[in-house]
């Protein structure tokens, strides 16, 4: 897809808290970086000639970098958690001691973090934010479902400081990330996210949608289809159980008709078998989703169907399981009802 690019284009919560502990090898890089001041906006990317960064390597983050660092990339990593970033340590990467001193050793810096509160704080603290360690000619990516607003006005930050910055969320879920399968939202200076398209690739597949927050709000458009998806499905399941149908077989059955999905394929089975365990939070889907609810404010819109489904999301974070997966919604509808599809020894 993004071939298709180049060839079309002319031209929450407290702040991040940091806990990682810089290694030499980051802090040398960082000095090397600050101190040329290079404009690399111009260089190939390519592992020979681009060094990369990434601030978050949560569930999506760790693999999704991971990549990188298999295709040659050097890279740098941050997380505030510093030993949810030992896997990617362990197979050479960088550690630095926050987003300034992974961006000072960075062309790329990728964002993948929880709450727009935490993109805002990673990107533009004037102490610690990526936009202060990166050199001109720099990009910053921001892969965080978040606000659009918020897109655009690290996009005039980044352009003030001689910089770009791309927003680039993505949808897949931890399997994708995993596979290299994330479709990615693109948004911001069309000929700079072609320039991307190497690092892009190695991810998933990327389409252009526009200016500064257009990435974002095509995530959000994906996140009111999958919620009104995700409500179908366990709606479903619900009624096959109730019914006394085997809802495995149920499932198998629906999932080459009209009723066949993503959803279906990626959580059916999950759902059946009890994992809850997240590819994506249901806490980050509740921001996810009020992010949407504010937008369609603003804009006029009525989607009840969205409405629901946050309302239903928003009765596991009161049960406490804002920490499980998006599937999870399976345990709402059977409160609802008085009914498991869970087997019974």
């Amino acid at each position: 897809m993004l071939a298709g690019i180049s060839r079309s284009l002319a031209r929450r919560g407290p702040p991040f808290p940091l806990a990682a502990t810089a290694t030499a090898a980051a802090a040398a890089a960082a000095m090397s970086s600050s101190s040329t001041g290079a404009d690399v906006s111009d260089r190939p990317i390519s592992p020979d000639t681009t060094r990369v960064a990434w601030v978050g390597t949560g569930v999506m983050g760790q693999s999704m970098a991971g990549h990188l660092l298999a295709a040659g990339y050097a890279l740098t990593v941050f997380n505030r958690t510093a030993s949810k970033a030992q896997g990617l340590v362990s197979r050479g990467a960088s550690l630095a001691d926050s987003p300034r001193a992974a961006a000072a050793a960075a062309d790329v810096i990728f964002l993948m973090v929880g709450f727009p509160s935490d993109v805002r704080y990673t990107a533009l603290d004037p102490s610690t934010g990526a936009l202060a360690g990166l050199a001109p000619g720099g990009v910053l990516v921001d892969m965080t479902t978040s606000d659009p607003t918020l897109a655009a006005e690290i996009a005039a930050a980044a352009a003030a400081a001689g910089c770009s910055a791309v927003d680039a969320p993505v949808s897949g879920g931890d399997r994708g990330a995993r596979n290299a399968t994330l479709s990615i939202f693109a948004g911001g200076d069309a000929a700079v996210v072609a320039r991307l398209a190497p690092l892009f690739k190695l991810m998933g597949n990327a389409l252009y949608m526009g200016g500064p927050g257009a990435g974002q709000r095509a995530k959000l458009g994906n996140q009111i289809a999958i919620a009104s998806t995700m409500v179908g499905l366990v709606e479903g399941m619900v009624y096959a159980h109730k019914a006394g149908l085997d809802v495995a077989k149920w499932l198998e059955a629906i999932s080459t008709g009209a009723a066949g999905s993503k959803s279906l394929e990626l959580y059916g089975k999950r759902i059946l078998e009890r994992d809850m365990a997240a590819g994506f939070y249901v806490r980050h889907f509740v921001k996810d989703l009020g992010i949407c609810l504010s937008e369609c404010q603003a804009m006029g819109l009525s989607l009840p169907g969205l409405a629901l489904a946050q309302q239903l999301y928003v009765s596991l974070m009161a049960h406490g399981e804002g920490g499980l997966g998006t599937q999870a919604l399976i345990l709402a509808i059977e409160r609802l009802n008085n009914t498991s599809l869970e087997k019974k020894d």
